[in-house]
């Protein structure tokens, strides 16, 4: 044989090896075990121990390491480690980041979660969240919404019924406000009207001007529109005007907690802080937030969600985790950890898992409400930091609120608001 033919076929026959070595190094990367670090917010590692267990027992080449990230400054540490390589590759994220945080995501793949499959299986507000260019973002394992807290003992000294309607509540919030003879509020008809001392303002004023601009058809963006004015109005009236509320009161959440407080507004983790507070001496319930009359119904979302991070390598396989995660069976899993670890569960984001909470006292309420619930950027204690969208609008809406109190014209001041607005959503592309 040729002693070039021999030179070539050894050659080749190299070549032969290397490729292989290449082909089975790279088979074995891709085939070997996947690590998925996962930042969580609230919930300790024990709760999720015995269903990660449960995956990686079905999933032998996944393993998944979760850790309890501290809320402080969340926003801005998770947002530079998700911009490395070797950050975590999933991540909790409120329901009102996406614009903040899409660039620095990747979706779900549709063969691993739809986006129909995603809109069928969590209410419509997860959709109008989390659902982009047909894509899902973002998966829930929870839901919530704004509550109305009702001190059953005001109510009935007051001889009142729970209003269903803000026409009905005004007179009411009036007529439960007990005054000392020097005209100092010693039982306060509810909590609104203000910002300083109302926890959870962000999301009642975000409530009544989606109410408010939901009827008339007008942009919630806009802020200036007619129907955000009155919205504007009717909030700061409780203070400014009817004097059901002031700025020498307690903090909203401990006022009612010390039975010092008719109607309060918050969100359903904030039903356990209550108790805490009170000690067991308040009676009260969870109602409904009122609507406007004769009008469309409308409440107000805000709740977490798991992403992933678009520098992850292993996508696929965090978005499956994640899908498994958002099942029924694994969900009312973590429900009984987050009860039997703090006495109650974060009510469940399927929409096929409602009837479990019927006859629970908060999450049947909020389950109520979620089928029509919205959400925006003007919500509280998101962890935003200063340079997050909440923060950003809610100091427009601040700033509002505390003009009005003082006697400005609203219609003037939501001339403002609404050219902030215009920066912050601007500057995310919203319109």
């Amino acid at each position: 044989m040729d002693k070039k033919v021999l030179i070539l076929i050894g050659i080749v026959f190299i070549i032969l090896i290397i490729a292989g070595a290449a082909t089975a190094f790279f088979l074995f990367k891709q085939t070997g075990p996947v690590t998925l670090t996962y930042w969580g917010l609230w919930e300790p590692e024990s709760v999720f121990s015995e269903v990660i267990s449960d995956y990686e027992r079905t999933h032998p080449k996944v393993k998944v390491k979760y850790q309890k990230a501290s809320p402080i400054q969340y926003r801005e540490r998770m947002m530079t480690a998700i911009s490395k390589d070797g950050g975590p590759d999933i991540v909790r994220i409120h329901n009102s980041w996406l614009p903040m945080l899409k660039n620095s995501l990747q979706a779900a793949p549709t063969n691993v979660f739809p986006a129909e499959e995603f809109q069928k299986t969590f209410y419509p507000v997860a959709s109008a969240d989390f659902v982009a260019d047909g894509r899902v973002w973002a998966v829930p394992l929870e839901i919530d919404t704004l509550a109305m807290y009702v001190n059953e003992d005001v109510i009935r000294a007051g001889g009142v019924a729970v209003p269903t309607t803000w026409e009905e509540f005004s007179p009411v919030a009036s007529r439960l406000t007990v005054r000392d003879s020097a005209g100092r509020i010693q039982t306060a008809g509810t909590s609104l009207g203000g910002a300083a001392n109302v926890d959870h303002w962000q999301e009642i004023l975000g409530l009544m001007t989606l109410q408010a601009t939901t009827q008339t058809g007008a942009s919630v963006n806009a802020g200036n529109s007619q129907a955000a004015v009155e919205a504007m109005q009717f909030y700061t009236s409780f203070e400014s005007i009817d004097r059901d509320w002031d700025e020498t009161l307690d903090a909203s959440t401990l006022a009612f907690g010390n039975g010092k407080v008719g109607f309060y507004f918050g969100p359903s983790w904030r039903y356990f802080d209550i108790k805490d507070i009170s000690q067991g001496k308040v009676n009260f319930s969870v109602a409904p937030v009122p609507q406007l009359t004769g009008g469309t119904t409308v409440n107000f979302a805000t709740y977490w969600a798991e992403a992933v991070s678009k520098k992850s390598p292993h996508g696929k396989e965090a978005f499956e985790f994640l899908k498994y995660l958002s099942s029924k069976e694994v969900l009312t899993k973590l429900y009984a950890a987050e009860t039997s670890i703090r006495g109650f569960g974060e009510p469940y984001s399927r929409v096929d898992m409602a009837s479990l909470l019927a006859t629970d006292p908060v999450g049947s309420v909020v389950i109520s409400q979620a089928p029509t619930a919205k959400s925006w950027y003007l919500a509280g204690y998101t962890n935003d930091g200063e340079t997050g969208i909440n923060s950003k609008v809610g100091k427009y809406y601040l700033d509002a609120v505390n003009a009005v109190n003082q006697g400005s014209e609203v219609a003037k001041v939501m001339e403002t608001v609404a050219a902030g607005l215009a920066q912050v959503l601007g500057s995310y592309g919203i319109r």
